[in-house]
């Protein structure tokens, strides 16, 4: 069943629609990882009264835009036009979930560019690391499998498979929102608030310092590290603090990784913070690369940063501007219409109403330092460490890890 809203909007020249289907890369069975993001990618492909050459035509006829995209919760596809010819590519939408074609010949196509995806992502070292990463801190969960799926797997799928998963596909729940008031759908303003889910995460990992660490051996000459843990839902009433501590840690030049490894010490490629929004535990993940002459010094710097965060509150300077800079972030991100559809009705998609600006920055203000701190043992004090290096300089910090962690 879809279930329709819509989002009253300030007056704009062009309409959009988006669809969230319930079940991403979450839902791929064993030994298919990858399954949804070849269906998701051949429902775009043709749907009834069109093959796929007439499809595309159609769209780009209208200057229209139809994006389709895979994450770990869902799949999400969406629509865009000028309002005048947005009436005749709405019901696009509908055929795509309900009548699309998924003809074998665009099956082939389909599964060759994954196959070809997942080969150029391994030329990355960075994307190795984080996939190392998750399948430590993860194990067997559905958040440890990149939603592109693996080469093995992708490559034994067959277009049977695919027609089956559709089957399954057509059962999940499925959303859609709009600015366009013509859609005949709930506007979102008349949700009732949801309250906030308080669940502990369940911890499927052994947390020894052997089982928290692993490395990737890389003859380049740049190691990169991450460290982190699985936290929480975005239900959960602990997502707000921890997102004012990726913005003390990685927003700006302010932040305390870019203050401390490029202004101070000038030795980082690439810095920051991963913290998604997921329907589960996401991950909060602190990343940097830095040159193998300066490894052990970077990590000993995270090491102690870490130690800081653990056993010292913020102050109220730090923390005053570490809201400032989330509730910036947050504004920034409602200057795009397709993001703000995008994020609302994934988040309708988890049980959660969205929430007024207000009431948003509302729950940040009341966020203490002291909330930080707790969430910050809790999620950070046995955290995990993928390393992606020589081996010898892996292994050197792997010897300093098991001291510090």
């Amino acid at each position: 069943m879809l279930k329709k809203y819509y989002l009253k909007n300030k007056k704009r020249n062009f309409s959009t629609a988006s669809i969230w289907i319930k079940g991403g890369s979450d839902v791929d069975s064993v030994g298919k990882k990858g399954i949804n993001k070849i269906l998701s990618s051949l429902l775009t492909r043709g749907c009834e009264g069109f093959n796929n050459f007439t499809f595309s035509e159609y769209i780009e006829s209208y200057g229209a835009e139809l994006n389709q995209d895979v994450f770990e919760d869902g799949i999400s596809i969406s629509i865009k036009s000028l309002n005048e010819h947005f009436s005749k590519l709405f019901p696009l939408l509908e055929l795509i979930i309900n009548k699309p074609t998924l003809l074998e010949i665009e099956f082939q196509k389909v599964k060759k560019h994954s196959i070809d995806f997942i080969k150029k992502d391994k030329e990355n070292p960075f994307n190795i690391c984080f996939e190392n990463w998750r399948k430590i801190v993860y194990s067997n969960h559905p958040y440890a499998f990149n939603t592109n799926g693996n080469a093995n797997d992708v490559s034994k799928i067959t277009y049977e498979d695919v027609l089956l998963e559709f089957k399954n596909f057509k059962s999940r729940d499925k959303y859609l929102i709009s600015n366009n008031l013509k859609i005949n759908g709930v506007s979102i303003e008349t949700l009732e608030k949801t309250p906030l889910e308080e669940k502990s995460r369940t911890k499927n990992h052994d947390l020894s310092p052997n089982n928290r660490f692993d490395y990737i051996n890389n003859d380049s000459n740049q190691t990169i590290i991450m460290i982190g843990d699985q936290t929480c839902s975005r239900r959960s009433s602990e997502y707000l603090p921890l997102k004012v501590l990726e913005s003390y840690l990685s927003y700006g030049m302010s932040s305390a990784l870019f203050k401390l490894f490029r202004e101070k010490h000038g030795i980082t490629y690439d810095l920051g913070v991963y913290y998604p929004i997921r329907s589960g535990n996401a991950p909060f993940l602190i990343y940097l690369s830095v040159s193998n002459k300066q490894a052990l010094f970077a990590f000993e710097l995270l090491s102690t940063l870490l130690k800081n965060l653990l056993f010292n509150p913020l102050t109220d300077a730090e923390i005053s501007l570490a809201k400032e800079k989330l509730i910036g972030s947050f504004l920034l991100g409602n200057q795009s219409l397709d993001e703000i559809l995008q994020r609302k009705i994934q988040l309708i998609s988890y049980g959660i109403s969205p929430i007024s600006e207000i009431d948003l920055n509302s729950k940040i203000e009341e966020i203490s330092s002291l909330d930080i701190l707790k969430l910050t043992y809790k999620y950070l004090s046995k955290p995990f460490l993928s390393i992606s290096g020589t081996e010898k300089i892996c292994l050197e910090i792997s010897s300093r890890w098991k001291k510090n962690f």
